[in-house]
């Protein structure tokens, strides 16, 4: 039996538990909250038998191997720390960290403990990205170009998720007091990695715009100051070679929550998309190079991260995307924060 522990009881809490008890002998043997109501209403609900108020409880406690770190961005090297010095393993939500140096010394702290690690980039989970980045890196496109990349949402035109203006889940995403960074570190960190990882080859350069909209009066709703960014715009060169772009809203009217990923080589192209929950792949090959006809190609089933996270802690084996995967990512979006806040060209990451 793995025991796990859920650090965080906010809404992504609830999909962590519910993930892990769909793998056999999976146990949720607590849960950890500050807010003692929240943690109680977690609990209560989830059937979840121990609740701590703190990481440092909980340890103290000790009855657990592994935790799954769902607290806020800001928070996420303070809570995670502890636990790696305790030698739990731990997956942890994106974004690693809020600051590249914080993420490197989680990496190294992992690393030290060897205990396994890993980032909860959630799309890893989407199997049309799964099988491009296995073609890609067996030569399919042949040397890769170019490539277009986006990740829009709409949460903030229409409650389909739920009321922004209200609703304090929501709220914290909004405002660097919060410890956000704005949709760069929530969701332009997973089509960074969603477009490297295809890609097959890390950052060598970035330059970045970011833009935040006027959302409420005195952009302020309570003690939430609207200042983090609401748009994203990015310019890459990889160390492979290849140059793109990417970009993110949550100002992308008409999408809930879509992935695309188009990726140019010098023997073809492919085109990666996750909308409306559906992963889709299609190529466009050899002899349709000359018609530009693009085909559909069937994609095996992948493991969640989840699951993959329990199957490394029982085979004592580390998985990706890890630790340092996440501080590399991090480095990126500090360079681009870098980028934009000099109106530098471009930043070396």
């Amino acid at each position: 039996m793995t025991r796990v522990l859920i650090v965080g009881t906010g809404g992504m809490a609830r999909a962590h538990v519910e993930a892990y008890r769909t793998i056999p002998d999976v146990q949720i043997v607590g849960g950890v909250d500050t807010n003692a109501d929240n943690l109680a209403a977690f609990c209560g609900q989830l059937d979840i038998p121990r609740g701590f108020a703190s990481v440092e409880q909980a340890l103290a406690w000790g009855e657990f191997d592994a935790a799954s770190n769902v607290t806020p961005d800001a928070v996420h090297h303070r809570t995670t720390m502890p636990l790696l010095e305790a030698r739990k393993h731990v997956l942890c939500e994106k974004p690693l960290a809020t600051h590249y140096a914080d993420a490197a010394a989680m990496t190294r702290a992992a690393q030290a403990a060897e205990v396994v690690n890993m980032v909860n980039l959630t799309y890893r989970n989407v199997p049309a990205l799964m099988h491009a980045a296995d073609l890609i890196s067996q030569g399919a496109i042949g040397a890769v170009r170019h490539f277009e990349a986006s990740y829009l949402q709409s949460w903030l035109v229409q409650p389909a998720w739920g009321d922004w203006q209200t609703e304090d889940q929501w709220l914290w995403r909004l405002s660097s007091a919060h410890g956000s960074m704005g949709v760069l570190g929530d969701v332009g960190v997973h089509i960074l990695d969603y477009a490297t990882f295809a890609a097959g080859s890390d950052v060598a350069r970035v330059s970045c715009r970011l833009k935040t909209f006027p959302k409420a009066p005195g952009d302020q709703i309570g003690r939430y100051h609207l200042d983090a960014n609401d748009s994203m715009s990015m310019h890459l060169a990889l160390q492979n070679g290849a140059t793109g772009v990417i970009h993110a809203s949550r100002f992308a009217a008409g999408h809930h929550n879509d992935l695309c990923l188009r990726i140019f080589g010098t023997k073809g192209g492919l085109k990666v998309s996750f909308e409306k929950a559906t992963s889709h792949l299609t190529a466009s090959l050899a002899d349709d190079l000359l018609t530009g006809h693009w085909a559909d190609v069937d994609t095996p089933a992948v493991q969640t991260n989840y699951a993959r996270f329990i199957a490394a802690i029982r085979q004592r084996q580390q998985v990706a995307p890890d630790f340092a995967r996440g501080a590399a990512l991090q480095r990126v979006l500090d360079a681009a924060v870098v980028s934009y806040t000099n109106q530098s060209r471009d930043q070396e990451v």
